[in-house]
């Protein structure tokens, strides 16, 4: 699988942990950045960058790490085809890709450390889409919501 990954300048701190498990898992990593805390990078733009490659095919599932995860899964779901959440317990991260298709997982590099980080997008990344009807009923509902702009 490859799997986008992006972070702001506070989110940078889950950096090495999170792409350290994914390649543990032996998926890609497609790295779009921010490896410097120094340099201030809004969220709003690293959530788009990290929409384009899974819209146009090129990435299956992305992670993308802010200071608390609120804004990066706020912006990120303002993308039409991009299902983000902010997950900070490993139910949340695997259910969110079972019943909901989530493909952007959302951390808050001030919330959760290293090793917590790593079992989220273990449980995130281990996750596969149950198409049960009343899961396919309810993401076609969210499609129609996105086109409607409501």
């Amino acid at each position: 699988m490859q799997v986008a990954v992006a972070f702001d300048h506070r989110g940078v701190k889950l950096r090495d942990a999170v792409i350290g498990e994914i390649v543990a898992l032996s998926h890609k990593v497609l790295d779009l950045g921010t490896e410097d805390a120094s340099v201030r990078v809004d969220y709003p733009d690293k959530a788009r960058e990290i929409a384009e490659p899974i819209l146009a095919g090129e990435a299956e599932r992305g992670v993308l790490v802010c200071g608390s995860g609120v804004g990066a899964s706020v912006a990120a779901c303002k993308l039409p085809g991009i299902r983000a959440a902010i997950c900070h317990d490993t139910y949340s991260a695997h259910q969110g890709v079972e019943h909901d298709d989530m493909n952007v997982l959302c951390l808050g590099s001030e919330v959760v450390g290293a090793e917590l980080a790593a079992e989220l997008v273990r449980a995130f990344l281990g996750a596969t889409f149950v198409a049960e009807e009343r899961y396919v009923r309810r993401l076609k509902k969210v499609e129609e919501m996105e086109k409607a702009h409501v």
